[in-house]
């Protein structure tokens, strides 16, 4: 190839690379459902007041909410007393882990970002929908829309 190829040859195939898509997850759909059993506001104050934290580490299960499929941790911080906190985590399942970053309100469904994942989630985005199974807080619908 003479110099001009080569440089045209090069430039295109970066620019081929630049556009190609990375490796995403396949759009799915992933229900589970979580126990919260273990939260805590950890800040030292039990006033629900602006700023306090909340942290967690509780265990997962599957749509039918009968066997244990993984487990989940994060923090929350209180933002609005009496109605909502700002939060991340992470739910760890068998084939990897999905990352959630957003509000939680004290009562009512939620839409969260997914922030992210490992293994087969790695790259994952969309959205993960909280949904209250009851009202006194403890078991929670999580379902991941991956895109």
């Amino acid at each position: 190839m003479t110099g001009s190829r080569a440089r045209y040859a090069l430039l295109l195939t970066i620019g081929v690379l630049a556009v190609a898509p990375s490796a995403a997850v396949a759009a799915q759909t992933i229900h589970v459902v979580e126990r919260a059993t273990t939260d805590a506001v950890t800040n030292g104050s039990k006033q629900d007041k602006v700023g306090n934290v909340l942290t967690w580490h509780n265990k997962i299960y599957d749509a039918a909410n009968k066997q244990q499929i993984g487990r989940d941790a994060g923090y929350c911080i209180r933002i609005i007393v009496g109605k909502s906190w700002e939060c991340s985590w992470t739910t760890y399942l068998e084939t990897g882990s999905i990352s959630v970053q957003g509000q939680f309100l004290d009562k009512g469904d939620a839409e969260l970002a997914i922030t992210g994942g490992t293994g087969a989630y790695a790259g994952a985005n969309g959205t993960m929908t909280l949904h209250y199974r009851n009202k006194q807080g403890t078991a929670f619908d999580f379902t991941f829309h991956l895109q």
